[in-house]
């Protein structure tokens, strides 16, 4: 299996149309958008994205437990590149939101237990699979989970990892090298309040990640 050595970048609990632009300057690879009232980066069900957005830049919503018909007027009136599953959805769910021409980022919570065979189900219907730290919330937990338990994924699917990433421990995406890594997702890690990301943190990021790819 021949894996990539770029790693790209997705932002993710983008709200404000200002800071949506500012980011996007900076030209990450995705910009996640979270449909779920109970996060604190909830952008409402009739967000806008901002005049002038590149379209360079690929656009996933984030949902929990939603219904299908939501989620896929969401994606259409959006114009989103990927619906990101972070809830207990099925893979009958998964399949019939790809006969409406999703591409699926699937979440799966981490802790040092987790059994990888849980992934196996959803290989054919997922285009990407995202490892999340296991804690209180759906995501935005800002902890990292022991990243040395992806030795014992079966690296079929490529991935993102997420949990509490900042310009410290991103670092450690050299010891990825020999894994299936398509991306790190930064949310909380480059903050100054929720849903308002910190372009100069963003920046050391985007410097780590080119100057030491994996």
């Amino acid at each position: 299996m021949q894996f990539k050595s770029e790693i790209k970048l997705k932002v993710c609990g983008m709200r404000d149309p200002e800071n949506i632009l500012e980011v996007a300057s900076l030209k990450p690879d995705y910009l996640g958008f979270i449909f779920f009232s109970k996060s604190p980066r909830y952008v409402q069900h009739n967000f806008t994205l901002p005049e002038g957005l590149s379209s360079q830049v690929k656009k996933v919503g984030v949902f929990v437990n939603e219904s299908n018909d939501i989620m896929v007027t969401q994606m259409h009136r959006m114009k989103l590149d990927y619906l990101q599953l972070h809830g207990n959805e099925s893979v009958k769910q998964c399949e019939e939101l790809k006969e409406e021409g999703a591409k699926i980022i699937k979440v799966f919570s981490i802790d040092d237990d987790f059994d990888f065979a849980l992934t196996k189900p959803y290989q054919d219907v997922a285009d990407f699979f995202l490892f999340d730290t296991k804690g209180k919330y759906y995501g935005g937990n800002a902890k990292t989970f022991d990243w040395s338990i992806l030795n014992r994924y079966h690296q079929q699917v490529p991935f993102f990892i997420s949990g509490g990433i900042n310009a410290e421990n991103v670092k450690q995406v050299a010891n990825f090298k020999n894994m299936n890594i398509h991306a790190i997702d930064v949310n909380s890690g480059a903050e100054t309040a929720p849903g308002i990301k910190n372009s100069d943190e963003l920046k050391k990021i985007i410097d780590i990640l080119t100057t030491n790819p994996s």
